[in-house]
């Protein structure tokens, strides 16, 4: 059985230095123009980190090698997946992103495979996700995501002005 049937749409690291990172980045894989996103807050009321209500914020800036979409990610306050990741091991690459077709089922099927949801939130009802663990197979996170429209359009407009 697959879980996640659905384009790879992101790579994304967790980072100490998103700044250090967007420059390197930009050299390496020729991403030429990052939107940063300072402080995104998640709340407890929209967010769940290993099954309780999650408050912690992050910058976050992202740009994007042809169709991919490449994410930074750097932790300011709370504790997240991201928090943890990067005090169990240092920076790195944290998750790739699929989009599947239903949400909802790819989540059962996941829990069916006996596989954790380590975070997941809902942000304004434009985009909900999810984050599988795979740190058993030597893979830190699977993201599973469904993106609204505006969310989409959004994404859209720093595709364009990266390019």
């Amino acid at each position: 059985m697959t879980v996640a049937h659905g384009p790879i749409t992101q790579i994304a690291w967790v980072v100490p230095d998103i700044e250090r990172s967007e420059s390197f980045l930009g050299t390496v894989l020729g991403a030429r123009k990052w939107t940063r996103m300072p402080e995104v807050h998640f709340g407890p009321e929209t967010c769940t980190y290993r099954g309780a209500p999650a408050d912690f914020t992050a910058h976050i800036a992202l740009a994007y090698n042809g169709d991919t979409q490449l994410e930074l990610i750097q932790p300011v306050r709370g504790d997240s997946i991201y928090t943890e990741f990067l005090n169990a091991s240092g920076p790195g690459l944290h998750h790739i992103c699929v989009e599947p077709e239903d949400f909802d089922e790819t989540l059962k099927d996941a829990a069916a495979l006996g596989l954790d949801v380590v975070q997941r939130g809902d942000m304004a009802g434009q985009m909900r996700f999810a984050y599988l663990d795979g740190a058993a197979a030597g893979v830190p996170f699977i993201e599973v995501a469904e993106v609204g429209e505006n969310m989409r359009k959004f994404f859209e407009q720093i595709k364009r002005e990266a390019q």
